[in-house]
């Protein structure tokens, strides 16, 4: 090889290193808009990620999504979409610890609430929408009247925690969460 080549690939692959932080820092980047606008979600194993992401590709691109667990720091954003998994009836408690540790300014950026819930495979209900949204994630979050929606999720056992998935094994693996549903959520959010 060349010493000039050679010189040359060092420099490109010490380049390629320098940039490799900057480049894990990269996430999705959503089309542009007026208002920033993120969709913040707690997640077992991934139904609300998915939803998440769905419900911004219903808005036209324009929100990023965010894991509550990366404990991001919303408040450049104009407005909020916040969601959660449901586990035996309760939001993850990373989300209720961010909701509460952030309410202050949070409410009166929350455009949106949604859960992700396995709910028996049974339709979702009236008392669902109020048990989950009404009663739960709209009070952690410290708004009213904000449009919200229940998703039916998913179980991919391999996912789950050893004892949960053994207490979820006579439901075997499913799929209920609906792409088409869950854009369909961001069309509204978006009016």
């Amino acid at each position: 090889m060349e010493r000039r080549m050679f010189f040359a690939l060092g420099l490109a692959g010490m380049g390629v290193l320098a940039m490799r932080d900057t480049a894990r820092a990269l996430k999705y980047y959503p089309k542009a808009s007026d208002k920033k606008w993120a969709v913040l979600y707690g997640t077992w194993c991934g139904s609300a990620r998915d939803a998440a992401v769905w419900i911004s590709e219903g808005m036209g691109g324009i929100a990023d999504a965010f894991d509550v667990r990366e404990n991001a720091d919303l408040k450049q954003f104009d407005n909020i979409v916040v969601g959660s998994a449901i586990r035996m009836g309760k939001v993850s408690p990373e989300i209720e610890k961010y909701l509460a540790a952030n309410r202050m300014w949070l409410k009166d950026k929350v455009r949106g609430l949604f859960t992700v819930c396995g709910n028996m495979q049974k339709p979702v209900t009236a008392e669902v929408m109020k048990a989950q949204i009404t009663d739960q994630l709209a009070p952690l979050c410290g708004v009213k009247d904000v449009p919200g929606h229940v998703f039916l999720g998913r179980v991919t056992p391999i996912l789950l925690e050893p004892e949960v998935r053994e207490m979820m094994k006579p439901m075997g693996e499913y799929d209920n969460l609906k792409r088409a549903e869950c854009m369909a959520f961001g069309r509204e959010i978006l009016g």
